[in-house]
């Protein structure tokens, strides 16, 4: 989940940096808005990875459960 935190912050703040250069602000500002950026985009991409990962879980307990639900495999 660290990777993820890590890469959401980056995304955000590369974005955020860009889009605000763009926009024609001055050094400070950018950094700011690119500092706020990172925070949010960081913990938005943590938010989308548990969503994500229980997702994930669930569908395998799902598959699992129908598993033992049908029995044991029967080989022809």
């Amino acid at each position: 989940m660290q990777f993820i935190f890590l890469v959401g912050g980056f995304a955000g703040f590369v974005l955020t940096a860009a889009c605000s250069y763009f926009a024609g602000h001055q050094p400070d500002r950018i950094f700011l808005d690119a500092s706020v950026g990172c925070l949010v985009s960081a913990i938005l991409f943590r938010w989308f990875w548990t969503v994500l990962i229980r997702g994930i879980r669930e569908s395998i307990l799902a598959k699992s459960a129908a598993a033992a639900a049908n029995g044991p495999a029967k080989n022809k």
